[in-house]
C-alpha cells in the first residue's frame, strides 16, 4: 500500500496502539479513558493491543492501577468491560533518548504481533513538545512497522509559539510523511464542541440571528477547581494562555464564528477556521486580565507557588480573561470574552451567546435572551 492511500485507511485489525508518556497526567486523565470509551463502543480495531511506554519504572499491577484511577464504572457491566480492557494493556519502561530502550519496545511489539500477516502501529505522543523530535526519530529508526501502516499522533501543544511550531514541524518531516502524522487537540472530542457545527448549521432559525445585528457578546469559559497538582514544571513553561486559550478556546471560537463550509470534510472545515482566524484583531493589553491563584481562604489548598514543582519566582498566569474582536462583516464590533483558570470555585466549560436587547415598547419588561451550551455539566438551554 502506498503512502498516498495510508492516511485514508481505517485500521480495522492487526493494530497496536503505543501510548508514549503513559505514566503522565494527560495519559491517565484523557488518553486511557478515551481509549476505554472507544473500546466499550467497539470502535477500536479488532484484536487491538495497547502498550504504555514511559520512563517511570513500575510493574504491571501499578500500571493497571494508574489506568483505572480515572475510569468511571457506575455499573457491574462497565466494571467487567474495564477488566477486559485492561487485559489488552501492557507496559514497558525506557528512556526517550536511547536506541536500546526503543529496541526493547520494538521487541515487545513483535511478540504481541507474532503470527499476524500485517502489523499496523499507532504511536500516540502524550508527551511534552521538548521530546517530540527525539522520540519520533527513535520510533522511526527502531519501531517502524515493516509490514503495515504507521501513524504518529501528536498532542497539543505543538510548540510554544509560531517559530517553535515551525521548527518542530521541520524536525518531524525527515522521518514521517504528512499522511502518517496527525496533530490533534483532544478538546475537539468533547460532545459539546463536536455538536457546535450541528447547532449552527443544522438549525435554520439560528442562521438569520447569528451575526453582529442580533448578538451582543459571546462568552467562552473554562474553569477548573484544582491547581497544578505536581505538574507545575510543565504548566509553568506554558501558562494558562498557551495551555488552554490558544488551542482549546480558540478552536471553539472558530467553530462559533466561521462561515458554512462547502462540505463537512476536515479540510473544508479547516479552511473556514483559518479564514476567520485571519480576521481576529491583535489583542490589546487593555483587554486582558491575568492572575495567579493563591492559597484558599480556609488554608486547606496551597497556592500555585507552594507546589514543589513550581519555581518560587514564577510569574506564570494561572488565570486569564481577554476580549477578542473579529473584523469581518458578520462579527464586527461583537466582543468575544474568553476566560480560563485553574483552582477556581467550580468545574465548568460553557459557551454563552448573549443576544441583543430588543425589549422596547410593549416588550420592555422582558429580559434579554441568551443561549447557553455547557459541557461540564452537559446541557444546551436558552434563558431570559
Amino acid at each position: 500500500m502506498d503512502h498516498a492511500q495510508a492516511s485514508n485507511v481505517e485500521l480495522k485489525e492487526n493494530t497496536v496502539i503505543v501510548v508514549l508518556g503513559a505514566s503522565g497526567d494527560l495519559a491517565k486523565k484523557k488518553t486511557y479513558p478515551a481509549l476505554f470509551g472507544l473500546y466499550r463502543n467497539q470502535f477500536l480495531p479488532k484484536d487491538v493491543r495497547i502498550v504504555g511506554y514511559a520512563r517511570t519504572k513500575m510493574d504491571h499491577e501499578e500500571y493497571l492501577r494508574r489506568i483505572k484511577s480515572y475510569m468511571k464504572t457506575p455499573t457491574k457491566e462497565i466494571e467487567q468491560q474495564l477488566e477486559d480492557f485492561c487485559k489488552l494493556c501492557t507496559y514497558i519502561s525506557g528512556q526517550y533518548d536511547k536506541d536500546e530502550s526503543f529496541e526493547n519496545l520494538n521487541k515487545h511489539l513483535e511478540e504481541l504481533e507474532s503470527g499476524r500477516p500485517e502489523t499496523h502501529r499507532l504511536f500516540y505522543m502524550a508527551l511534552p513538545p521538548s521530546v517530540f523530535t527525539i522520540v519520533s526519530q527513535h520510533l522511526k529508526r527502531c519501531c517502524y512497522p515493516t509490514k503495515g501502516i504507521a501513524r504518529v499522533v501528536v498532542e497539543k501543544p505543538f510548540g510554544k509559539d509560531l517559530a517553535s511550531s515551525r521548527e518542530l514541524q521541520k524536525s518531524l518531516e525527515p522521518d514521517w510523511k504528512e499522511d502518517e502524522l496527525f496533530r490533534i487537540d483532544h478538546y475537539l472530542g468533547k460532545e459539546m464542541v463536536k455538536n457546535l457545527l450541528i447547532l449552527r448549521f443544522g438549525n435554520s432559525f439560528l442562521g438569520a440571528t447569528w451575526n453582529r445585528h442580533h448578538i451582543d457578546n459571546v462568552q467562552i469559559s473554562f474553569k477548573e477547581p484544582f491547581g497544578t497538582e505536581g505538574r507545575g514544571g510543565y504548566f509553568d513553561e506554558f501558562g494558562i494562555i498557551r495551555d488552554v486559550m490558544q488551542n482549546h478556546l480558540l478552536q471553539v471560537l472558530t467553530l462559533l464564528t466561521m462561515e458554512r463550509p462547502i462540505s463537512f470534510d476536515s479540510e473544508d472545515i479547516r479552511d473556514e477556521k483559518v479564514r476567520v482566524l485571519r480576521f481576529i484583531s491583535p489583542i490589546e493589553p487593555k483587554n486582558v486580565i491575568i492572575g495567579q491563584y493563591g492559597k484558599s481562604l480556609d488554608g486547606t489548598k496551597p497556592s500555585y507557588k507552594e507546589d514543589d514543582t513550581v519555581p518560587q519566582d514564577s510569574r506564570c498566569p494561572t488565570f486569564c480573561a481577554m476580549v477578542a474582536y473579529i473584523k469581518n462583516e458578520r462579527w464586527d464590533g461583537v466582543p468575544f470574552i474568553l476566560k480560563a483558570g485553574k483552582a477556581l470555585n467550580e468545574q465548568k466549560t460553557e459557551i454563552r451567546i448573549q443576544f441583543k436587547d430588543v425589549t422596547t415598547g410593549i416588550f420592555k419588561d422582558i429580559p434579554e435572551m441568551s443561549l447557553l451550551c455547557a459541557s461540564s455539566p452537559t446541557r444546551v438551554s436558552t434563558s431570559r
